[in-house]
Parts: structure tokens; sequence; C-alpha cells
């Protein structure tokens, strides 16, 4: 695959407020130094905008304890605060950067802003909460986020107001996409003004799609839940005489939950995700495709993305709170005209839908999710007390490592439905093509 070289739009290095001078409490590990940097070869799967048969190599900055601190622990005061909507995992990395910063640098206070940045401006009322080891030492066993959320954009010179009220030396947002321009804007209000305040995001995203990482923490959760829904439809599906299971998975815009999900479980034969603009009507259309294996096996499971299809429905303009477009109903759509399709064919369906959002999102991690949360927030203290900002910390492929934020927020990430993976996603349904056949791709 031919290599790109690094781009000015592809800057990894990472801001820092000024020397490193104090000692690490630290006294049994390896100290990494700021020069120590890994190259990381990037496909179309992880930076969004990549030619198919491309890929990026960029040097990183490796995550890990310095050995010199910009920040003096005994006099630093940390703030938590999360925002959008929920995730599993949330309160782990809460509890892991809690207990990395009282256990391990013995900062002198945290506190938790509460239900988003909201929880900055004054006229809300909202107070602020003392998190210390034994007031989240349980947190991590219940899903959502113990300090509440909101989304929305708040002013960032009120945020860094507050900042400055609480004296707050270092500030962790936990997040998705929207949250981190947010934190970057809150950093360069921080910046115009000269303060010495850290700001580290940790991404959140179920969906799996912010730039660059190459899978978000409470990923794997959402796919072992959205898997046992996808069960479920299928059992109903079998139970009823041209019967049809559908299972809406959360995907505003990029559907790996569901394709991971239906590799995960073989028992689906349609995946609509919002990359993929399939055709509902014609000869190789969806309709006509679930006719064909209704009359040969009797049913059928089929697994939507929240976003896909929404070429088939009128342009929404109404926008949520984050300034999202709302989505338009693509499953009531998808029941309506599967059921007077096969209705008028002979084969009037019995079709089973099952949203599963909530419960796949509010749910507590899983273990794989848990030590990938553990490791974030350990990471994201290191940082911060080493006096970098402007940053998350994240796991690309199999390495920690620091991203600035215009890296991440720089595009959503994609399935590229010209790779290997989304050609396997189709071989383990047996879906054929229903809509406009992607250039073939060497993955």
């Amino acid at each position: 695959m031919p290599k790109r070289k690094p781009q000015p739009g592809y800057d990894t290095s990472v801001p820092a407020l000024g020397e490193a001078a104090h000692g690490n409490p630290l006294a049994y590990c390896r100290f990494v130094s700021d020069a120590s940097r890994v190259r990381i070869e990037l496909t179309g799967e992880e930076v969004s905008g990549l030619p198919e048969d491309g890929t990026l190599a960029l040097d990183f900055e490796i995550a890990g304890p310095r050995q010199k601190l910009f920040f003096a622990p005994a006099k630093t005061k940390c703030a938590i605060v999360t925002c959008g909507g929920l995730c599993p995992g949330i309160n782990d990395v809460i509890r892991s950067i809690v207990m990395e910063a009282f256990h391990t640098y013995d900062v002198a206070a945290c506190i938790g802003i509460r239900f988003g940045l909201q929880g900055f401006i004054h006229k809300y009322g909202h107070d602020v909460v003392d998190l210390t080891p034994s007031a989240v030492r349980d947190i991590h066993e219940f899903g959502g986020t113990i300090l509440g959320s909101s989304r929305g954009p708040q002013a960032p010179d009120e945020i860094v107001d507050a900042l400055e009220r609480m004296n707050v030396g270092v500030l962790f947002v936990i997040g998705g996409d929207g949250t981190m321009k947010a934190a970057s804007a809150i950093q360069d209000e921080v910046a115009s003004r000269g303060l010495s305040v850290s700001v580290i995001g940790i991404p959140k995203t179920i969906d799996n799609d912010i730039n660059f990482l190459t899978r978000s923490f409470g990923f794997d959760t959402a796919v072992e839940q959205a898997t046992a829904a996808i069960r479920s439809a299928h059992t109903e599906a079998e139970g009823a005489r041209n019967g049809i299971g559908m299972v809406k998975l959360m995907g505003r815009h990029s559907g790996f939950i569901a394709a991971q999900s239906v590799l995960a479980l073989k028992e689906v034969n349609f995946v609509l995700i919002p990359e993929y603009p399939f055709e509902l009507a014609g000869e190789n259309g969806l309709l006509a495709s679930l006719e064909n294996r209704l009359r040969s096996r009797g049913h059928a499971v089929v697994v939507v993305a929240e976003g896909a299809g929404q070429h088939l429905l009128d342009r929404m303009t109404e926008r949520d709170a984050s300034g999202n477009l709302k989505l338009g109903d693509i499953c009531g759509l998808l029941r309506r005209e599967m059921g007077a399709y096969l209705t008028e064919r002979g084969l009037e369906p019995t079709i089973k839908f099952i949203d599963p959002s909530y419960i796949v999102r509010s749910v507590p991690a899983n273990a794989n999710d848990r030590v990938y949360c553990g490791f974030l927030g350990q990471h994201a203290v290191h940082a911060a007390m080493a006096g970098k900002t402007g940053m998350v910390v994240a796991r690309v492929q199999d390495r920690y490592v620091h991203l600035p934020f215009h890296l991440v927020t720089s595009a959503r990430k994609k399935l590229n439905i010209g790779s290997g993976y989304w050609r396997a996603v189709l071989e383990s349904t047996g879906q054929q093509h229903l809509g406009p056949r992607p250039e073939a791709c060497d993955m």
C-alpha cells in the first residue's frame, strides 16, 4: 500500500505548560522521556479521509509517568467533568483518575463537576462534589456516571472563570467528539490568559467514531450487550411464520457497533449502517432480498444502526442540544415498507422490533473495558502532573499515546465499506450488495 508522508494537519506535538521541575514520587517504575516516540502506521480504519489503499505513518508521544513534574502534588487541585451521552466505563475512568491522583501523587484535592459543562456555570446551581478514594471505591460496579452529564455548549470564558475561582490546576474532561472540541476551546482560553491549568481529555464514544482511536472505551461492552438483543431477535423471528427480528443499535454517523455485533453473532442476515447507502426498492434492493430470504428460510434478522438510511427519509433540520441534526425514524420506515411489500406478495410478516439503546449504553463495563479504563485514567494523571495540556490519552493500536486535540477533532471516524472488515461482515450475513458496489480494496 502506498504510504503518505505526514502533513502539517497531522502535527502530533503536545503542548506543555512549562518546565517540569518537581521530582516524581513514583519510585518503582521506569519513567518515560518526552523524547520517547513510537511510530505507528495507520490505515483508513483509524484515520478518516485516507485513500482506501493508503496508510499514514506518524510518530506519537508515548504515555506514561515522567521523571519530573510540572505541578507540586501537595498544592494541586484536580477537577473531573463528564459530558454527553452515557457509555459503559465512565465510572471506571473517574475511579482510576481519583485513585491515581491520591494514592500515587497525593494531590491536595479532587472535585467532581456535576451535570457536564453546566456545572461550571453559576446560573444552573449545581454543586461540586468531593471525589476521594472512599467516595469512588465501588462506583465501577455501576453504569452511567456518578457526576451526571448534559449536552450543549457553554461559554469557554465562563468555564475558565470558574476554574480560576475554584483554584483548579488540572481539568480532566471525559466525553465524545463535541466534548473534545469544547475542551480544546477551554484550553485555548486558558492559554490566552496565561494560566497554568492543564486540560486533559479522555475520549468517550460508544459509537467508536473518534478519529485516530483504534477503539474507544465502552465499545467492547456495548457489542456484548448488543449481541444479547440480537440473540433475542433471532429467537422471536424463528418463533413466527415469516418472522422478522429487527434490532436498532447506536451509531449516528458510524456503524461500528452494528458491524462488530454481526461478526460476534452469526444469526444476522442484513446489517444497515450510515456509511452504506442501501437501496430499498428495486430488483437488488433490501425488500426484494428480504422476500427471497423469507421464501427460502422462513425468517430473517435485520440489524440497523440508528443513522442508517437517512437518505430515504425527509431531510431533518431540527438539531439536538449538542448541535447534531436529529435523525429520522429509519426503523419505522423499514417496518412500514416491509409490511406493505411482503403482505402484497402473500408473505404477511410478523415483525418484532427491539431497541436496546439505553440498556446498551447504561450497563457497567465488562472486564476488558475495565482494564482499558484503568489505564486511561492512570495515563491521564501522569500526563497532567507532568504539565501536558491540550491533549487526550488514547490507545492507538496496541500503544498508549498522547494525541493533541486537533487530531481527534479533525473528523469523525467512519467504517470503510471498501475494506476487508466490511467484506467480512457481508460474508457473515450472506447479504448481497443492496446499493452502489464499493471499489475493491486491498487491506
